[in-house]
């Protein structure tokens, strides 16, 4: 597996000191090429979400985020889809892919910045601001239906808001 190291320029080109997490940070991109964050809200008014931190840096393909899913499965294929980037494989909007969800395929679509600035901020502080390449990765219901389709319910919407632009 190929990894581009970067964490001793990382260390020396931040003029700030670090905070121990964002320590950690470094160390995870430096080890498995990205740091996985998972968000959640305690009071359930907005759905949970997990995005990379690093992808970019070692392997040249853009930031993931995944919305809408419990945290330990949105944190799995965070890793998968970083998984495969180090493998040098790319994804498409708009395509549809296997092995991220079992027994359904998913698409992904790009992130739009003010997105990335306000669901993806270690990611941002790694980046030094918004201005890097992230994808959604996208799941459909368990009837196929996809969150931009008019079958969708308005629950799964609100659950998986898309942070493109548009539909993929």
């Amino acid at each position: 597996m190929k990894r581009r190291h970067f964490a001793a320029s990382l260390y020396s080109s931040l003029d700030e000191p670090m905070e121990q997490y964002e320590r950690n940070i470094l160390q995870h991109i430096e080890q498995h090429g990205c740091s996985v964050t998972s968000v959640f809200d305690p009071d359930e008014k907005e759905p949970p979400f997990s995005y990379s931190i690093g992808i970019a840096r070692s392997s040249g393909a853009p930031e993931i985020i995944v919305v809408g899913l419990n945290a330990k499965l949105a944190h799995w294929m965070v890793n998968e889809y970083n998984r495969r980037c180090q493998a040098d494989e790319r994804f498409q909007p708009g395509v549809l892919y296997l092995g991220f969800l079992d027994g359904f395929a998913v698409q992904f679509g790009p992130v739009a910045r003010e997105h990335r600035a306000a669901y993806m901020r270690s990611a941002c502080w790694l980046h030094d601001g918004p201005d890097f390449e992230a994808v959604q990765l996208i799941w459909p219901t368990t009837s196929g239906v996809w969150p931009w389709e008019p079958a969708a319910s308005e629950w799964f919407r609100s659950n998986q808001p898309l942070l493109g632009s548009e539909a993929p």
